[in-house]
């Protein structure tokens, strides 16, 4: 399954059905339905569904494709609850680490671009994704033990898994802002 992300701010504006968020098109869909998911089950993140999110990721926008990011995959359960506790095993996360220090770049950025790149192709896949910002600090403190390559700091955590359907996650979800509020106009 090959997931496109040639999205034009434009279209996409012109294309959400305001009551129902859809568009009709697979991606435009997927992000108008996505959330953080909270529940996950123990069912395993297949190999296959793995690699597709990582090649999403990598091919994430960065300022002069530099891109300033490395990936660390995190399958061990014991590992993942130093940094998220109620890790469940099945799950991945994904180290998002970005250069340290590189003059006129945006590491920062480019890696939040490059993590909503997984978070938006785990969803396209049927699984659940949470994106951690809190616990760079900690994975940042004990480098060798999340094995964040030497010259790179960790800026966010993605977590991965099968959803735990049981859960009505969206009713429970605080409620967004609307369309008005966050959209002004220059004409």
């Amino acid at each position: 399954m090959k997931i496109k992300f040639n999205l034009i701010l434009i279209s996409l504006l012109a294309a959400i059905n305001i009551y129902g968020q859809t568009s009709g098109t697979s991606v435009t869909d997927v992000i108008l339905a996505g959330y953080s998911q909270r529940a996950y089950t123990s069912e395993p993140v297949t190999d296959q569904q793995l690699d597709l999110i990582l090649r999403c990721g990598i091919k994430a926008p960065s300022a002069k494709n530099n891109q300033p990011w490395k990936f660390t995959v995190v399958n061990d359960t014991l590992t993942m609850k130093e940094i998220v506790k109620d890790i469940v095993p099945g799950n991945v996360l994904i180290i998002v680490s970005g250069v340290e220090s590189e003059a006129g770049t945006t590491p920062d950025f480019d890696c939040a671009l490059a993590t909503e790149s997984m978070f938006i192709a785990a969803h396209g896949l049927g699984l659940g994704a949470r994106i951690y910002g809190g616990p760079a600090g900690t994975i940042n403190s004990n480098k060798e033990l999340f094995n964040i390559p030497s010259g790179y700091k960790a800026v966010v955590a993605l977590r991965i898994g099968n959803v735990d359907k049981s859960v009505d996650a969206v009713s429970a979800a605080s409620p967004r802002k609307t369309f008005e509020e966050l959209v002004n106009y220059k004409n």
